[in-house]
């Protein structure tokens, strides 16, 4: 099962981060009119690699933690086009554009897995 749970790890966290990362633009869509609200967005590249380095100091894939985001480091207020008089950092044109880059690369994530998945269950049927 060790080498399943490792054709998988990478992949899980990805859409963990990526579900995530989801979550705080849906978050900053939603506070588009709240005054001094600022928008937030995860490093995606940082945290994922922050996470590869992880695994390679530890001895057991059971001992690797989510990522920074549990720890807060990974998240990051977004710098702004332009600020609203009320303070609020939420370019809604900017955060649907990028809802929708970030939904794509969530899709392609789990197209990657069922992509992997279909193999091995093909290997295991012995087709």
């Amino acid at each position: 099962m060790n080498s399943i749970d490792g054709a998988f790890s990478l992949h899980e966290k990805a859409l963990g981060v990526r579900s995530q990362r989801m979550e705080i633009l849906s978050r900053n869509i939603a506070n588009a009119d709240t005054p001094n609200f600022k928008a937030q967005d995860i490093d995606f590249k940082q945290v994922l690699r922050d996470t590869q380095d992880t695994a390679m100091r530890t001895t057991d894939a059971v001992h690797i933690p989510f990522g920074d985001i549990a720890s807060g480091s990974g998240l990051k207020y977004r710098t702004p086009f332009n600020v609203a008089f009320d303070g609020n950092t939420v370019e809604l044109p900017v955060e649907q554009a990028k809802f929708g880059q970030y939904a794509a690369e969530y899709q392609t994530t789990l197209s990657i897995l069922e992509s992997r998945i279909s193999g091995i269950r093909k290997a295991l049927r012995g087709d």
